[in-house]
């Protein structure tokens, strides 16, 4: 024979106490609010994270855009060949070339360009040493490296954390081919 089950109804439930939510009152409320908002920062959180990326993507690019359009623009350039402009390019010369390339959502205005060239070692070929331009050897000359930094300062904003500014940077050096 099964087991016999005892309902007892609702008013006697209530009788001893047991009112449906009486003793849980706004609690479910409460709970809700805060797993919102614990979920709410981490989806910003993550968001942010994305846009850091995305920022360093476009600052990684500047910089070997940068880079690319110094190697050309050398001493020994020509401005007989087609489509080159600006010989014998000078650091604001690349800066104002890096800053002029529009990226979404960045402002180019905030990128710091520095640029700075190396020239070969004479003893060891796969080692580079800081240039000293001088009238009689120019940096930007041909075989030597050109490095292109950008840097950008990314807000960084995450709902119920301290709010901060990340600089994101990057380098790029290549040889110069003119």
């Amino acid at each position: 024979m099964p087991a016999r089950r005892y309902c007892l109804p609702s008013r006697t439930w209530r009788r001893m106490g047991h009112a449906a939510g009486r003793d849980e009152d706004g609690n479910t409320l409460v709970e809700t609010a805060i797993g919102i908002s614990l979920f709410l920062m981490v989806l910003i959180a993550i968001i942010e994270v994305g846009l850091a990326l995305y920022t360093y993507n476009y600052i990684s690019d500047a910089a070997r855009e940068g880079s690319r359009w110094a190697i050309v623009r050398g001493a020994s350039c020509s401005i007989n060949t087609p489509g080159l402009d600006h010989c014998n390019a000078l650091p604001t010369d690349i800066s104002n070339y890096v800053q002029s390339i529009a990226y979404p959502g960045i402002v180019s205005s905030n990128m710091t360009v520095t640029t700075k060239w190396f020239q070969p070692s004479s003893t060891r070929p796969t080692s580079w040493s800081a240039c000293t331009a001088t009238p009689s050897n120019p940096c930007n000359q041909q075989g030597y490296q050109v490095q292109v930094t950008v840097t950008y300062p990314f807000s960084l904003n995450i709902p119920f954390w301290q709010n901060a500014s990340v600089t994101v940077g990057s380098t790029s050096a290549m040889v110069i081919s003119q």
